[in-house]
């Protein structure tokens, strides 16, 4: 027993040094956090090429007055949808606008010029111009043979009739037809049955002064002269004092702001003391610039743009107008609003809703022109094109406006017979 005792000790103590002996047990691993997701901005949406608009516009020249605002209301429009992304076209890409200015100078083979230069070389999608009507028809020809689409800001009915012979053509200001029709109706109520013409001598001119005769027709006024001058002329004195031996009782007058305004003011040094009413032509601030005083009391149609503010808040356009005369008066530092402005707005932005349902393919961009521009709500109206109308707004679209204190001031019909 004595001889286990000292046995049993050295047991203990080599399973004492033995457990002396193992090495440290590192101490638990803690689980690892996973790291904080960061906020991530959403990708991208993948660009497409390029959509591509052509404008003629008269920047210089006599109807500068025209082609300056349209040129502006272009680029203003380009730089509002790219700074919003552009515009989304039916492959779900963004595409960038291209608007390409050309100015015509008022210049009918310069405007020809332009519009092949647009469309052979820029290769534009579509083809927007001229600020007149003689340079319009004289691209539709340029157009019809490339086979793409072409959107006037002119007036004349030949622009685009017939239909049959237009069909790559459309445009967006009021034809002189439905123009002459509120003049009439102005001289009705009047009771006015004798009236002169003067008007300018090219297709713009023809054309107001065939749709006069057919509108004045129709309401048994009588035109007892049709006097005419030529584009750029200055005096017009002996055509007026013809006028004022006819002893008409009112005095139409179918010009832009170049020849306008200085008829006015002869008709006022004439003596004149019979209303004087203009077709829409006038319809920019440069008229009463340049008339000055004599504008006081003119009357003439035009779209809704130039008294916007004296509609009801019921009326359809109303918003749509004011926010374009706000951002053009902000883009061009203070310029005044223009029903031209507004023509370009209208061909614009009809490509822009066009683009954004069939993209760039001229033959679709046509269709839907002619089958889908419905209840558009625009600067010169509300359009509803068809295969048998490729302007699509007409009468209900214009206002008579007179100007007064150097201002235009809404006429609503029922006071008609009380204007000047």
């Amino acid at each position: 027993m004595k001889k286990l005792v000292p046995l049993l000790w050295l047991t203990v103590l080599v399973l004492i040094i033995a457990a002396c002996s193992q090495p440290a047990q590192p101490p638990a691993a803690q689980p690892t956090e996973a790291p904080a997701m960061q906020p991530t901005e959403p990708p991208a949406p993948k660009e497409g090429e390029p959509y591509r608009l052509g404008v003629v516009a008269s920047v210089t020249g006599p109807l500068s007055a025209l082609g300056v605002p349209e040129r502006d209301t272009a680029l203003m429009l380009m730089e509002k949808i790219n700074n919003a992304g552009g515009i989304k076209g039916p492959d779900g890409l963004m595409h960038k606008l291209e608007v390409i200015v050309e100015d015509d100078a008022t210049d009918t083979g310069k405007a020809v010029l332009a519009a092949k230069k647009l469309i052979e070389q820029d290769k534009v999608h579509v083809l927007i111009g001229s600020s007149g009507s003689p340079a319009s028809i004289a691209m539709v020809d340029v157009a019809t043979e490339a086979e793409i689409p072409m959107i006037s800001m002119a007036s004349s009915s030949k622009i685009v009739r017939p239909v049959s012979e237009r069909y790559w053509i459309f445009k967006t200001p009021q034809e002189n037809l439905p123009v002459a029709q509120v003049q009439a109706d102005y001289w009705k109520a009047k009771g006015v049955k004798r009236v002169a013409s003067l008007g300018v001598n090219n297709a713009f001119g023809e054309d107001s002064r065939k749709a006069m005769e057919k509108a004045y027709g129709e309401a048994g006024i009588e035109i007892v002269a049709d006097e005419l001058f030529q584009p750029g002329d200055k005096d017009f004195r002996a055509q007026l004092t013809k006028i004022r031996g006819l002893d008409p009782e009112g005095l139409v007058v179918h010009a832009t702001p170049g020849e306008g305004a200085p008829v006015t003011v002869q008709f006022r040094e004439l003596g004149f003391d019979i209303p004087i009413v203009h077709n829409h032509g006038i319809g920019s601030q440069a008229f009463i610039k340049l008339a000055g005083d004599a504008a006081e009391g003119v009357l003439f149609p035009i779209g809704k743009i130039l008294v916007a503010e004296d509609l009801p808040d019921s009326d359809p356009q109303k918003a749509t107008l004011l926010e374009y005369i706000q951002e053009y008066t902000e883009y061009t530092n203070g310029q005044p609003r223009s029903t031209f402005g507004g023509h370009a707005w209208d061909a614009v932005m009809m490509s822009v809703h066009c683009m954004e349902k069939v993209g760039s393919d001229a033959a679709k961009l046509r269709d839907c022109f002619e089958n889908d521009i419905k209840n558009f709500v625009g600067i010169s109206g509300i359009f509803n094109m068809s295969p048998t109308d490729h302007v699509g707004i007409s009468k209900e679209s214009l206002v008579l406006v007179e100007i007064k204190d150097g201002k235009w001031v809404y006429v609503p019909p029922e006071k008609y017979a009380e204007a000047p």
